[in-house]
């Protein structure tokens, strides 16, 4: 699938964006984001929600994972199945945060970006894919998956 196609797939899949409160500041190191987005641990149920919803993250669309009850997962991306073995919880922070700025050719989305984005539909303008919140359960969830 072309990243264009994506794009227009994700926009059209997408729900009403969600975050509207200005992005809190976080640091870049190397190729990880260390510290929480908010502060906090995030909630790793509540992060597994987000994964396996198919309206809030769409990580299903590309990615497939140990999420069993969810049918028809994606292909197109690495499994998650074992990505808080393969990579540390900085590391996947900044992969949801900003996943293209360590490759510029991924069709995964910058999940915790405003600027620089092409082919944003008018009413994601300005707005992020998820929050700050919901970007710390995510990471917590995924952290959990070490097989």
């Amino acid at each position: 699938m072309s990243p264009a196609a994506l794009a227009l797939l994700l926009t059209l899949a997408a729900p009403a964006a969600s975050a509207q409160e200005p992005l809190r500041p976080y640091t870049v190191s190397g190729d990880a984001i260390a510290t929480s987005l908010t502060g906090r641990p995030g909630d790793a149920a509540r992060g597994r929600a987000i994964v396996a919803n198919r309206s809030v993250g769409l990580c299903l669309l590309c990615h497939s994972g140990p999420i069993p009850e969810e049918r028809f997962q994606g292909t197109l991306a690495p499994s998650l199945a074992g990505a808080g073995a393969r990579w540390s919880e900085g590391q996947l922070r900044l992969r949801i945060v900003d996943g293209p700025r360590l490759n510029p050719d991924t069709i995964m989305p910058a999940y915790y970006r405003t600027t620089g984005l092409q082919h944003v539909a008018r009413p994601f303008v300005g707005k992020t894919v998820l929050t700050a919140e919901q970007v710390e359960d995510v990471v917590a969830y995924l952290v959990t998956l070490k097989e």
